[in-house]
């Protein structure tokens, strides 16, 4: 079987509706909270992909239980104790976890693939051992030892390569004795919007939060259990959206929400901007492709919505005028070095891509086919398919590493183009 995978092109216009499953940033948030509630919680919908598989292994592992009834997942927190995590390329468990472990009777030792031994840890270890928790490593694999609970108190981070570092401490913040409090300083903090969705989650589960400029405070005590209903993942969704953009015609997203804290619902104000029109109801989002199948060219700083760049870098190379995107520096320390992947993959095809300091700068010119390297990463694999919609001949490497999140990926993918074949 080839390892790569024919990316299908569009003949025609797109006549579709793309139901998208849960958010992984709000999934793998609630199993946290749920996890260390004092009462069972329920996670309606949530997303089924490895990263949260892994979430919830590397929880379970440590004494939450968890059970799985039709679309939902019933969580019954537990006594934590020691064990080995394994955490894949999932940013949000070699992340979100580690503080977990500190609230653990024994020790817990993590470890990821190959790929996410590469990526920036150091921050969150020395955060905790500034709180009070004995870590043993400088990166993965690690090991957190712990025997109570940890103080906690007020710690100085440079955020600057993950937004995750904030939200991971957060998370866990009000079971510390002191509650945590965090605070930025360094260069431009990403993701900003993760972080509010963070808070939000937390002030949800009755959990005190304090938030003022480059600082955040979790006042310590109880997690209440409940409900968490998951939205779709809205930047999972921006391939599909961005796949009316390119071939033309029209693409609907059901069970948009109205209101988000997901970075993915900003993908609304890029596609208009490069020329296409969307159409928002309380209940969905549709795109509808240029009649000329023209895209522009933008400038657009992505500090907060990072993850959406392989996509929007996909849309560019398309387009008929040159794209600035800047503020993305941190994508460096991703799955991959995102900036220099999309550089060298859109280069290899025949574009005509500059890496800058902290972006792309992407010039319009004629792609041709070829092999698109995916580097383990979802994103770029999905980038891949969206320039196959319009040149002949790409051939994604290992279409199915989208199954970190969103499962099914290419099977979506093709039917939605075979529908529009008729």
């Amino acid at each position: 079987m080839s390892l790569y995978w024919s990316a299908p092109r569009a003949t025609g216009p797109l006549d579709w509706e793309q139901p998208i499953p849960g958010s992984k940033s709000i999934t793998n948030r609630a199993y946290i909270l749920a996890a260390l509630a004092d009462s069972p919680s329920i996670l309606r919908n949530p997303l089924q992909s490895r990263d949260t598989r892994l979430m919830e292994a590397a929880l379970e592992s440590m004494g939450v239980a968890f059970r799985h009834e039709g679309n939902d997942v019933h969580v019954k927190p537990g006594p934590l104790h020691g064990a080995t995590v394994e955490c894949g390329l999932a940013g949000t468990v070699m992340r979100f976890v580690p503080p977990v472990a500190a609230l653990a009777n024994g020790p817990v030792r993590i470890d990821g693939d190959p790929q996410a031994r590469k990526r920036p840890m150091g921050t969150m270890l020395s955060a905790l051992r500034s709180l009070g928790v004995e870590v043993e490593g400088e990166g993965l694999p690690f090991a957190i030892l712990s025997t109570s609970v940890p103080v906690g108190g007020a710690v100085t981070i440079d955020a600057s390569g993950s937004s995750q570092f904030v939200s991971g401490l957060l998370l866990s913040g009000a079971r510390f004795r002191e509650g945590i409090t965090v605070t930025h300083e360094g260069g431009p903090l990403p993701s900003l919007p993760h972080i509010e969705m963070t808070c939000a989650m937390l002030r949800q589960a009755g959990v005190e939060v304090e938030e003022s400029k480059n600082t955040w405070r979790v006042s310590p005590g109880p997690i209440a259990g409940g409900e968490w209903n998951i939205e779709p993942d809205l930047s999972n969704a921006t391939p599909f959206m961005a796949a009316a953009a390119v071939a033309g015609g029209r693409v609907t997203i059901p069970q948009w929400p109205q209101h988000t804290t997901q970075p993915g619902a900003e993908m609304c104000e890029i596609l208009q901007a490069m020329g296409a029109h969307v159409e928002q109801t309380e209940d969905s989002v549709t795109v509808i492709g240029a009649a000329d199948g023209n895209l522009h060219g933008i400038e657009k700083h992505m500090g907060d919505i990072g993850e959406l760049t392989p996509t929007v870098a996909a849309l560019c190379a398309l387009a008929s005028s040159p794209s600035r995107l800047n503020g993305i520096a941190h994508l460096r320390g991703h799955e991959t070095d995102r900036l220099t992947a999309l550089a060298t993959e859109i280069n290899a095809l025949g574009g005509k891509v500059t890496e800058l300091s902290d972006g792309l700068y992407i010039e319009p010119v004629q792609l041709h086919g070829g092999k698109w390297n995916s580097y383990a990463d979802h994103r770029m694999a999905t980038a891949g398919a969206i320039i196959g919609l319009r040149v002949k001949g790409v051939e994604v490497e290992d279409i199915n590493t989208t199954a970190k999140t969103l499962p099914g990926f290419a099977g979506m993918w093709e039917e939605m183009l075979e529908a529009a074949r008729g």
